[in-house]
């Protein structure tokens, strides 16, 4: 994942200059910003392949940078990983659901990181392989990243396309809830049962009709089922 471009979002300008350092020893090109007024207008200004947004911002939050960002055509399919102090549960989840494609908190390591970012940067990478998902009304363009149901295009947060792709990719096949956070995010990844389903709830209700794909199979997990 070499020379991919990252914009740092921190105002703390310690913790700023140590990511800015650490990044750019492991090969990616990095740019700064310190405020959420700051990183909007930069994330416009140019072609980034990921953001490091810290939640607490001067001015603009970080929960609203990453809605912003993930609302504008110009922006919307850079992958945002959200940095943060605040590790509980609802503020993950409220992280999570303003499309953040990945969290990691305060304190952590970069070589912890790295692995995250280079995690999400391999999602992120077009798999030519069955391109197109098609089951009656629902069709996932995996390539573009686009999710149609009945001809109508239905926005999905990364988590949520991710998903849906591991669960439609290999149908009637059973995953947990770890099975999913390893697919997903990567091993390791420390979130709770309840944010997988946080994160199908809000997936069910954008699929509408063709949520019915999705069976939740008590005491185990998910899967994806076709119609008999």
């Amino acid at each position: 994942m070499k020379n991919k471009k990252i914009l740092i979002v921190e105002d703390e300008s310690d913790i700023l200059e140590l990511l800015d350092y650490n990044l750019s020893k492991n090969g990616f090109s990095t740019i700064q910003s310190m405020s959420g007024d700051d990183a909007l207008n930069k994330a416009r200004e140019s072609n980034y392949d990921l953001i490091l947004l810290d939640l607490m911002l001067p001015g603009i939050s970080g929960i609203d940078v990453c809605r912003i960002l993930k609302n504008d055509e110009l922006t919307k399919n850079i992958p945002i990983i959200m940095i943060t102090a605040k590790g509980e549960e609802a503020d993950i989840i409220k992280g999570l659901e303003t499309g953040a494609d990945d969290y990691i908190t305060k304190p952590f390591s970069i070589s912890i990181l790295c692995a995250r970012i280079n995690a999400v940067l391999r999602r992120d990478i077009a798999d030519n392989e069955n391109s197109k998902i098609l089951f009656d009304e629902l069709s996932i363009e995996i390539n573009a990243r686009e999710v149609y149901v009945n001809n109508e295009r239905i926005e999905l947060t990364y988590t949520e396309f991710e998903i849906l792709r591991l669960l439609s990719s290999h149908h009637k096949w059973v995953y947990t809830r770890d099975q999913i956070i390893d697919n997903v995010h990567g091993e390791d990844y420390a979130v709770t049962d309840r944010s997988i389903d946080f994160q199908i709830v809000g997936l069910r209700k954008k699929l509408g009709s063709a949520s019915r794909f999705i069976k939740t199979i008590r005491g185990v997990g998910y899967r994806f089922m076709i119609d008999n």
